[in-house]
């Protein structure tokens, strides 16, 4: 499967590049970036997912969530890795970032990429670049990115201000994706990375409390069930939690969305033919999906002369 997956994606890619689907790409960055400085970028970050991925696949939702909560706060710049110190309390530290894991793989492929071609490589980069192979490790997709991303020297808990939270409705979501600039179509697409990983009690309890009239009966029971156990329980958003599917949009259909703001994509009008189309069509939400995706990597980069190269991903230079 992963190997249709891989001759689809170039194949997909050849035609966005013919039919001029990839538009608006950042004037500095490119598919062939590193080709001089640091050739052997994309295998060494590859390799590093897929060695994590093989101990523990869970991960490659957490990278996936990781890069889309870097671009949506300052940019694609990599400051959502940047630690907090005694004068300033960085990104990471906000509550909604206090789950995000995986930063061991980005550290694992910096240092190796630091041996092999050392202060050529943005931490930004690699995060975008690692999400990409999660998701085809994950038997998703493959699509290609540009790259040449700086490190953003600006991570505060304030600005994350900006992350859409789980009680917002598709009117919400098509707006504050909107002013992103992204489609209503964008946004479902982005939405069903949600078919990796699980959500934490804390972030669908309250839907129990108010009897979501949106809840399939047993669902909301299975719900109940997992916040039995406390605020950290985790509920996968679908039955394959580690396959990148169209397994989330059929659960929408049935009403058995975790997430307020995932079940309100079946509820809403404006949202719920598209969900429709992508649990029916995977390969129409795949090619979906990289669009956004390549759409979503190009957040407000920083290039040329802004921004940075850090040489350890936790620390402006």
């Amino acid at each position: 499967m992963a190997s249709l997956n891989l001759v689809f994606g170039v194949i997909l890619y050849s035609y966005m590049i013919v039919n001029g689907w990839i538009y608006g790409m950042a004037t500095g960055l490119s598919m062939n970036y590193y080709v001089m400085t640091c050739p052997t970028a994309d295998i060494i970050i590859r390799n590093a997912v897929q060695t994590a991925l093989q101990s523990d696949p869970t991960l490659a939702a957490a990278l996936v969530r990781m890069h889309f909560h870097d671009c949506f706060v300052q940019g694609c710049d990599g400051s959502v890795l940047i630690d907090s110190t005694k004068s300033n309390t960085a990104e990471k530290d906000s509550p909604a970032n206090l789950s995000l894991r995986g930063y061991e793989i980005i550290d694992a492929a910096k240092q190796e990429l630091e041996r092999q071609c050392p202060g050529f490589v943005s931490c930004a980069d690699i995060l975008a670049m690692a999400a990409r192979d999660a998701v085809f490790l994950a038997s998703g997709p493959f699509y290609e990115i540009p790259k040449g991303r700086r490190d953003g020297t600006r991570s505060k808990i304030e600005d994350t201000i900006d992350l859409p939270p789980p009680t917002l409705n598709s009117s919400q979501l098509i707006t504050i994706f909107g002013n992103r600039g992204f489609t209503a179509q964008d946004m479902v697409a982005l939405s069903g990375a949600h078919t990796l990983g699980v959500a934490r009690c804390s972030s669908f309890k309250f839907r129990l409390d108010a009897a979501d009239p949106t809840i399939e009966t047993t669902f909301a029971k299975t719900l109940s069930n997992t916040c039995a156990t406390g605020d950290d329980a985790e509920q996968p958003f679908d039955s394959t939690r580690n396959i990148f599917d169209s397994g989330y949009f059929s659960e929408l259909q049935r009403r058995a969305g975790v997430l307020f703001s995932d079940q309100t994509l079946f509820e809403s009008a404006a949202t719920r033919g598209l969900v429709n189309k992508y649990a029916f069509n995977r390969a129409l939400f795949n090619m979906d999906f990289q669009r956004a995706m390549l759409k979503m990597g190009q957040l407000d980069v920083k290039e040329g002369s802004e921004g940075e190269i850090r040489s350890n991903c936790h620390i402006i230079n």
